[in-house]
């Protein structure tokens, strides 16, 4: 197998959250030695739903084996101090949550600190969530129906993307000691919120430009765009985008519905939105006489961006994500197999893992004690 890019870098982290952990996973796939100096019950990633239905839900949340995978755990209270030091120092980066702030500024080639709001802003104080970030962003603001109130993604978004975030710049840094254009350690702090306003700049800018505020205006409603969403068909759903005059004309041809293909005001996606009362009906209608696939497979021929929503009964066996490898194994301990998504972007030449082991709570404290 080709060397993995990162191969030969040392990675520590010592918060254990989503996204430091989410953070030093995209290190890991690419080959970096990952260490969690993990506290006496474990990081909380490991208390974190969902869950396997089998053993102990300590072992067993899901959502840390799709983060840990390829990674050594060692008990920080089973090392003595050296030890602890030892590794932060040899490190070549060392992610916190920006509480740990007088042992990783003493040793750390280069320190990333992923946090909420990030330090010294008028957030600073705040306890953060994932939700919060979107409501205080503005990306729910038009999420919903009309009458109700929005809509708030679950799961564990925001502290993805903060992670992610930390990554490109961490990385950055990492890579430049490595050839010599950094002579000095690093301090890097992310905010998971500042990082999250990249679902929201251009409508934020926008809206300070010209005065105007947005509305609600319901599901698969998304101004200025329309069609724009996921939409019912014979057997499933699928989702829908279309922009441009050509990509109109395009999926008027494919729903026969020439009838709506060259009036006026439907010639930009803006003036579809305000024709809805007119297109949506129509569409709805025809997509209800075709299947996903069959429509997706026509879509493309004719180069519209529709896809495949599947349900997920369906996820593991779409043909895309089989070819692309989009989903791998990882294994817990007992042999227990997960199936979780894959490193979202690739290098060929130096690949990445694709799944692994996930250790056991300071399985590797061993290898590390004097």
């Amino acid at each position: 197998m080709p060397a993995q890019a990162l191969a030969g870098i040392r990675v520590v982290d010592i918060a254990g959250t989503v996204s430091t952990s989410y953070c030093a996973k995209l290190c890991a796939d690419y080959g970096a030695e990952v260490i969690n100096i993990e506290p006496p019950g474990g990081f909380a990633t490991r208390q974190l739903p969902p869950f396997l239905p089998t053993g102990d839900a300590g072992e067993t949340s899901a959502m840390h084996a799709y983060l840990h995978s390829n990674k050594k755990s060692l008990l920080a209270d089973a090392l003595e101090p050296v030890v602890v030091r030892d590794l932060i120092g040899s490190a070549s980066l060392v992610l916190d949550d920006g509480k740990n702030r007088r042992i990783a500024c003493a040793f750390a080639n280069v320190r990333a600190s992923i946090s909420w709001y990030g330090q010294g802003g008028p957030y600073e104080d705040f306890v953060g969530s994932d939700g919060q970030c979107f409501a205080l962003n503005g990306m729910v603001r038009n999420l919903g129906p009309v009458e109700g109130p929005p809509i708030i993604p679950t799961g564990y978004q925001a502290q993805i993307v903060g992670g992610m975030t930390a990554f490109i710049g961490s990385l950055t840094q990492v890579l430049a000691g490595e050839l010599g254009n950094r002579a000095a350690p690093v301090h890097l702090e992310t905010s998971i919120f500042e990082s999250c306003l990249c679902f929201t700049d251009v409508g934020v800018i926008s809206a300070y430009n010209s005065g105007v505020q947005g509305h609600r205006l319901g599901i698969n409603r998304f101004p200025p765009t329309y069609p724009l969403g996921v939409f019912p068909c014979k057997d499933g759903w699928i989702g829908v985008t279309v922009l441009t005059p050509s990509q109109w004309q395009s999926f008027c041809e494919l729903l026969d519905m020439m009838e709506l293909a060259d009036v006026d005001l439907f010639q930009t996606a803006y003036g579809r939105l305000q024709g809805i009362d007119v297109i949506e009906p129509v569409m709805r209608d025809r997509l209800s006489a075709h299947s996903t696939e069959a429509l997706f497979y026509r879509a493309q021929q004719a180069k519209i961006p529709l896809a495949r929503v599947p349900t997920m009964e369906e996820l593991f066996g779409i043909d895309q994500f089989l070819e692309r490898n989009a989903f791998s194994i990882v294994t817990l301990s007992g042999g227990t197999e997960l199936k979780v998504p894959s490193v979202p972007f690739r290098l060929f030449s130096t690949p990445p893992f694709f799944g692994g082991p996930v250790a056991l709570l300071g399985e590797h404290t061993d290898a590390f004690a004097p």
